[in-house]
């Protein structure tokens, strides 16, 4: 007799979600390049990538153990993305601030809005069949 191996769920499918953040971000950033000033561009780049960057790193951290018997450190990874993330967007709004700021606040801050709100798309983009 063989030795079972244990049960390997199936863990969220993050990466579409996660692929939809950056597209919008990148598809968002194409016609502020060709329909307004380069700076601009950067401006709607930068928003998008500080608004996924510590969306990446939640998925990251967060979804790193599974099963029943993990279910401790689960929930305390998941206190520590959520602290690491807020503490991330923070760092990257910062360092967008000092480092390179912004020419069009607008198109900053709309990018950011726009690809944190691509979540709302996630029940569509992760909707599973059911297997019953």
């Amino acid at each position: 007799m063989h030795k079972a191996a244990p049960a390997r769920l199936k863990g969220p499918r993050l990466f579409p979600l996660l692929m939809l953040q950056l597209c919008m971000a990148l598809g968002m950033t194409a016609p502020t390049l060709i329909w307004h000033t380069p700076e601009a561009a950067l401006s709607t780049l930068l928003g998008g990538l500080v608004a996924w960057l510590p969306n990446v790193f939640f998925a990251w951290q967060t979804f790193r153990h599974q099963g029943a018997s993990q279910a401790r450190n689960i929930v305390n990874s998941f206190y520590r993305a959520e602290a690491g993330k807020f503490g991330l967007t923070a760092a990257l709004f910062i360092a967008v601030f000092v480092a390179v700021p912004p020419s069009n606040p607008a198109f900053f801050f709309g990018a950011y809005v726009v690809t944190q709100l691509a979540h709302w798309l996630g029940p569509w983009l992760l909707h599973r069949p059911s297997r019953t």
